[in-house]
């Protein structure tokens, strides 16, 4: 199987070079012409992932059509891109992973949606879990849920991107991967807001526990399964994020915590921290529901300017309930 991936950032280059683990072909695509040219020529990608050594069967080009022709494409294109990545390719059939996290702005829309949307021929699958770029380019081990709702592509997909030390688990709940992995990059920024407060590991692990319920109750909502909101793409994605600053998401939170102003802090930034994009869109989409999630509401206020002092004591100071 010819493997293709679309977006030459950290995460893109670490999952091209796990699919030419063991010498098979893989082209991928980058927007960026130095990043081509590095890849191509020195085989590292030092601007997104520098002190990598590339394999030499991964390739890199600028133009998205060379990708048109292979067996499935990894799409790692960030959310509020995906659209117009998908469209720029012509109708085609192979399988699209996506593994960009977050919500389409403006229509509320998952990734799987938009996909279909755009590829209505191509069999969606999600691929989503605790998986740090760089861990994963320098062989370290992780699992990670792979979810199709073809569960014939779903094994194949698998097979093919399986390695030694990176352990694809199946599943056919493509919304469930898709929520947890949208929803625990808001909650990351607000644990870097804790750790950037200096509040302790007692609050962390609480906004955790509490953030989790929130994305359980937004995700059941949506027709995720409990089981998946609770294993790899979940639970296992919230908890490593939410723990370290290698978490583009957490490390905003954190400098915001010190007094950082949010919209400063997102316009310096090269990479992007798609829970700032995503919180003010799964707000919208969680108030249109009837869906309580007060930590989220939190990380939008504090985006948009408001201080973490008063942020932190407003949430503090919210009524008592029962958990759940």
């Amino acid at each position: 199987m010819k493997i293709g991936v679309i977006g030459g950032g950290a995460w893109g280059t670490a999952l091209a070079q796990i699919s030419a683990g063991g010498g098979e072909p893989v082209l991928l695509w980058a927007r960026e012409p130095e990043v081509v040219e590095a890849i191509n020529r020195q085989h590292e990608n030092g601007l997104f992932l520098p002190g990598l050594s590339l394999n030499r069967s991964l390739r890199a080009t600028g133009e998205l059509a060379d990708l048109a022709a292979l067996d499935a494409l990894l799409v790692v294109a960030p959310a509020q891109h995906l659209r117009a990545v998908l469209g720029g390719l012509p109708p085609i059939t192979a399988p699209l992973v996506l593994c960009a996290k977050g919500i389409e702005a403006g229509s509320c829309a998952l990734m799987s949606e938009v996909a279909a949307d755009v590829q209505p021929k191509a069999p969606i699958a999600v691929l989503s879990g605790p998986t740090f770029a760089h861990e994963v380019a320098a062989g370290l081990p992780t699992a990670i849920t792979l979810a199709c709702e073809d569960e014939a592509v779903g094994a194949m997909l698998a097979q093919r991107l399986a390695r030694p030390t990176f352990r694809p688990y199946a599943s056919s709940d493509v919304i469930g991967a898709e929520i947890g992995g949208a929803v625990k990059n808001v909650l990351a920024i607000a644990c870097g807001v804790v750790e950037g407060r200096g509040l302790g590991q007692n609050a962390r692990a609480a906004l955790i526990s509490r953030g989790f319920a929130e994305m359980s109750r937004f995700g059941l909502a949506r027709g995720a399964r409990a089981e998946t909101l609770a294993g790899l793409s979940g639970l296992g994605d919230l908890v490593l994020t939410c723990s370290s600053t290698s978490s583009r998401n957490f490390s905003l939170g954190k400098a915001i915590g010190q007094g950082g102003d949010a919209r400063t802090l997102i316009a310096d930034r090269r990479t992007v921290a798609e829970g700032a994009v995503t919180a003010p869109v799964l707000a919208e989409a969680a108030a249109k529901a009837g869906i309580d999630m007060p930590i989220t509401e939190a990380v939008c206020a504090l985006l948009e300017g408001a201080p973490a002092g008063d942020v932190v004591t407003t949430l503090l100071a919210r009524p008592l309930r029962r958990e759940g």
